[in-house]
């Protein structure tokens, strides 16, 4: 479960549970009340920022924002690890993933701060994790069922798609992430062959993009997943967001990287 509390300059702070929707912009209130679904108008808001700016949805496993207005909003946030920062530009239709902790979301002049005079409007929105009792906690609903050792939000130790997520995630566990591009299928395979002496059947590369989905449905959750069908809008670079979410919830750690390297090849 997760929760984030929105702020802004003349705005009061509200706070999101998951399985709720915050829609925000100059003037975003409908005219039917929907369950779940809190409006917010952003105070001093200039005459050209749309009514209806973002919708920001938070799940069980994460919160993702999606750009409906005309104009652009730059997103950033600061992560944890070494180089970890991340800035994202958003136009209409765009969806971005929320850090952990605290985000900025800029809307370029979006404020009116006198006649024809505007200066670019705040909000933050930081994100943490709340404890869930665990007769509350929601069962995993799966369209395809996974393999027993893929449930639960887990990956088993050793297997085909923990290795994967081990190789694509390694720029972010290394710290080599200033600019960290994602390995490429190839790169993938020759990592996992180094480090076991055989790679199953990841030579195809479409057996690498097989495995980077079924852990991408792990790391983000069936409403989340950036390669799934029930995500709303698109996102850029799914497989940069999968490298960095496994790294961020510690699906694979630096551990298990620096024991790769130095376990007997099978």
């Amino acid at each position: 479960m997760l929760q984030v509390m929105v702020r802004g300059s003349d705005l009061h702070p509200v706070r999101l549970e998951s399985g709720e929707r915050l829609v925000f912009g100059r003037d975003p209130h409908g005219d039917t009340p929907r369950p779940r679904r809190i409006e917010l108008r952003l105070p001093h808001c200039a005459r050209h920022v749309s009514g209806v700016l973002a919708e920001l949805t938070i799940g069980t496993e994460a919160a993702a924002l999606r750009w409906l207005g005309a104009g652009e909003g730059r997103l950033s946030s600061l992560l944890d690890a070494p180089g970890g920062a991340r800035r994202v530009t958003l136009v209409r239709g765009m969806s971005a993933m929320l850090d952990l902790g605290k985000n900025e979301l800029v809307v370029l002049a979006g404020r009116q701060a006198g006649d024809e005079l505007f200066t670019d409007l705040l909000l933050t929105f930081v994100v943490a994790a709340a404890a869930v009792p665990e007769d509350d906690a929601p069962e995993g609903r799966h369209d395809t069922e996974l393999k027993p050792h893929l449930r639960k939000g887990q990956l088993t130790r050793y297997s085909k798609e923990w290795y994967v997520a081990l190789a694509l995630a390694e720029p972010w566990l290394a710290g080599d992430d200033d600019s960290p591009f994602p390995p490429t299928n190839r790169r993938i395979y020759e990592r996992v062959r180094e480090w076991r002496g055989d790679a199953w059947n990841l030579e195809r590369a479409q057996r690498v993009d097989d495995a980077i989905r079924v852990v991408s449905r792990i790391a983000f959750g069936e409403l989340a997943d950036p390669y799934g069908e029930a995500r709303q809008g698109r996102i850029q670079n799914p497989r940069f967001a999968v490298g960095k979410r496994v790294a961020e919830y510690r699906l694979v750690t630096a551990d298990d990287l620096a024991e790769v390297h130095t376990q007997p090849r099978t």
